[in-house]
């Protein structure tokens, strides 16, 4: 089946235009991401050397896809936003209410019955607004869309941090909250800072053990966590150009594990065939035709220092597999090195799972390159230390695959295939263990592995690696096996190396699905009814935040002071919290509950400054609320990193929380703020952290002279009677502004409609 056709066409019509003029009023050379977001203004009337990093700029994404946990608040909301359709093509895709535990069938009759009400109202609400429906078990919502809506020159916005998957078939796309989706599906210009851009060199070739999954382990450690935050990574060079289209599609995936805006290829060869050979020969024609305007221009590739902002050169012919971890995805320690890491640190040497797959290493290629190692454990008679887990990334790669007999590799060596969806990935993990608070190893090839990410075991030592890596290695059960180099005794007593693993690109009889799984929604919605059980625990309708008064903020209570690493999962934790991601009250209950406690180095307990008892944060922020008080809470550096959950950003909202004050934020979670009608600030000396006692009353100033570039006041007043006050940075402009005055953006949108 092939989608939006006719957008496409119109896309490429105006394209060459569109990039000709960019070029003539930049007045030099243009980068493939300068290309794809001048092309994709709001207004083409508002064409202006925007300043990277600097200037906010509206505009006008081609589609929006959203998976099933955040598209219940993204359809929550927009159903307030007085619109009968959505005005760009959307997708709902159910891959994260599926729960990992026996396998592909069990689970998914599982999560059919238990989450029964939640797909019915996404099916409901998809039918009413025009919006394509993937049911459970049709496939992970990145894999699926760069199987079927990702184009080259294309822009999106997806309700995930790894949108960016797509920007393995040369498609700008980003990762936002719900807010963000409504903005664009109600037809709204939607909001960006200018990015800036980050140039990556691939010269050489692949080879031997070292995948595509590698590029981005090693760019993960050079540039770290933050490293490009509000900023597109643009891979180029040839050896850019030799990876296939899904393997350039896995390290854009990742990308998000540096807080990078996106990341992008430019459109070659690969991706051409791949679109060919996903149903999609008519996109690749088209592009083939405009392909010079799908590239930077040759200017950029000769001298890059020229055009981004900082420039990374990797040889892929020298490269080494990588191993990165735990609990942050840019500890990046080549195979050669990690041996010496694990020892030195101490870490669990016994390798207990395995686990391959999920969005970002699903593809036909790594399949076939795991299965060729796989295969070797029966064939050098070899016993498998380690479980073994594989998860599909669609319906298409599962069926292909098991038709191909690449399933059947794993399940010979003792490997469970569950089922296309996220599961292990996300804590949807049902991970049966003899202790679950047991300090151990595990090696997948997913993207992120901050702790208790995937089993919810804290002492859960997770490492991210490549499919065929993790696959060696839960051979061995051993996290120092390095099959470069190592031997492994066998059944017989005799030692034995593994062979370097083998892969197809794509599938020699081409792909094939019998059910993809997707359902077109109702020609016309107008007659479907939307129903939400008052009594539900799984869904409420939403009730709009309160305008601002008009008043400066006094005397707020300090809920927590956040010390250290505090990503969205320590906000508000995924795991089996997703049931009540369509209830804002229930979920809630799991707001900041992973944050450590700058004051007492524990979680979810802190101090009531009314009562003066410790409690969970939750319930100390209800209380506050009850009493008609408002709350602050403090944060320390790249606060918000990881998922693009705006529940981080709603449940302080819904609890009464007034400001967010940190060091520094991720980009998404500080937007998501914003566009809930919260104060988003930073300490404009972050020394200034230090200050903030566990008694205090804080108060913040200058709000009714609020605007752009302008500091506000923050003043605390501690327990002694003493006061002192300092500046405090935010990153406002106007239109955001607005957004805080009226208590939202969705409230904004909603009384624009209605004028």
């Amino acid at each position: 089946m092939l989608f939006d056709a006719d957008l496409i066409r119109k896309v490429y019509a105006a394209l060459p235009g569109k990039v000709k003029k960019a070029r003539e009023v930049m007045g030099r050379p243009l980068t493939l991401s300068e290309k794809i977001l001048y092309a994709h203004l709001y207004d083409d009337e508002s064409l202006q050397p925007y300043k990277r990093g600097g200037d906010y700029v509206n505009f006008a994404p081609d589609r929006v896809a959203m998976q099933d946990a955040t598209a219940q608040m993204a359809l929550l909301q927009f159903m307030n936003a007085g619109k009968s359709r959505t005005a760009v093509p959307t997708t709902v895709h159910c891959d994260h209410l599926i729960q990992a535990s026996t396998g592909a069938k069990a689970d998914l009759d599982s999560a059919l019955e238990q989450s029964r009400e939640v797909f019915g109202f996404l099916q409901s609400v998809s039918n009413k607004y025009g919006i394509g429906f993937w049911k459970p078990g049709a496939g992970i919502i990145h894999q699926v869309v760069l199987e079927n809506y990702a184009f080259p020159g294309g822009m999106m916005i997806g309700t995930d941090s790894h949108t960016v998957n797509a920007g393995g078939l040369g498609m700008i796309a980003i990762g936002v909250g719900g807010a963000d989706a409504v903005d664009v599906m109600a037809g709204m210009a939607w909001e960006l800072k200018m990015p800036k851009l980050i140039g990556v060199k691939l010269t050489g070739r692949l080879n031997g053990w070292t995948s595509a999954k590698d590029v981005i382990l090693k760019v993960a450690g050079i540039l770290t966590v933050k490293g490009g935050t509000g900023a597109i990574v643009e891979y180029f060079g040839e050896g850019a150009d030799s990876i296939s289209a899904t393997g350039k599609g896995t390290i854009c995936n990742m990308g998000a594990e540096i807080g990078a805006t996106t990341s992008v290829f430019g459109y070659d060869q690969k991706m051409s065939v791949y679109l060919a050979q996903t149903g999609r020969a008519e996109i690749a024609a088209a592009a083939d035709a405009i392909a010079a305007d799908l590239r930077s221009d040759e200017e950029v590739y000769q001298h890059p220092e020229n055009y981004y902002d900082q420039l990374i050169e990797i040889n892929l012919s020298t490269l080494e597999p990588y191993i990165n971890g735990p609990y942050t995805p840019d500890a990046a320690f080549p195979i050669s090195e990690f041996v010496k890491v694990v020892k030195e640190k101490n870490y669990p040497v016994k390798m207990e799972v395995g686990l391959i797959g999920s969005c970002t290493n699903s593809s036909y290629e790594d399949l076939t390159r795991a299965a060729s190692v796989a295969r070797q454990a029966r064939e050098k008679n070899l016993s498998v230390k380690a479980e073994f887990i594989i998860t599909p990334g669609s319906e298409m790669i599962r069926y292909t695959t098991e038709r191909d007999g690449l399933l059947k590799a794993f399940t010979d060596i003792g490997g469970v295939i569950m089922a296309n969806a996220c599961g292990p990935c996300i804590g949807q993990w049902k991970r049966h263990t003899d202790d679950p608070e047991r300090k151990n190893s595990i090696i997948t090839s997913f993207n992120r592995n901050f702790a208790k990410r995937n089993d919810g075991n804290p002492n859960t030592h997770g490492f991210v690696a490549s499919p065929e890596i993790v696959t060696a290695m839960t051979i061995a059960g051993d996290l120092t096996f390095n099959p470069l180099t190592d031997k492994l005794q066998n059944k017989n007593g005799e030692w034995v190396s593994l062979d370097l693993p083998e892969g197809l690109e794509l599938p020699p009889d081409g792909f094939a699905v019998e059910d993809p799984g997707y359902v077109a929604p109702h020609a016309d919605g107008s007659k479907v009814e939307v129903v939400v059980d008052p009594q539900s625990k799984r869904l409420q309708l939403l009730q709009p935040f309160a305008e601002w008064d008009g008043q400066d903020l006094h005397d707020l209570r300090l809920l927590i002071k956040a010390k250290g690493k505090c990503t969205t999962d320590h906000i508000s934790m995924a795991g089996p919290w997703l049931r009540f991601r369509g209830h804002l009250d229930n979920i809630s209950d799991n707001m900041l509950i992973g944050a450590v406690n700058y004051f007492n180095d524990q979680t979810n307990s802190v101090k009531n400054g009314i009562t003066g008892s410790h409690d969970a944060v939750p319930a100390t922020a209800r209380y506050y609320k009850a009493q008609g008080v408002g709350s602050i809470v403090v944060g320390d550096e790249n606060y918000g990193e990881g998922s693009s959950r705006e529940h981080a950003a709603m449940e302080p909202r819904h609890l009464g929380v007034k400001v967010v004050l940190v060091k520094s934020f991720a980009r998404i979670h500080e937007t998501n703020l914003k566009k809930q009608g919260m104060l988003a600030l930073t300490f404009a000396d972050k020394a200034d952290y230090d200050k903030i006692r566990e008694d205090d009353l804080i108060s913040v100033s200058g709000l009714s002279t609020f605007a752009p570039g302008v500091p506000l006041t923050l003043t605390l007043k501690h327990s002694d009677g003493s006061k002192e006050s300092f500046k405090v940075n935010h990153t406002y402009n106007e239109a955001q502004i607005e957004w805080f005055k009226a208590g939202s953006a969705l409230n904004l949108i909603r009384k624009q409609v209605k004028d």
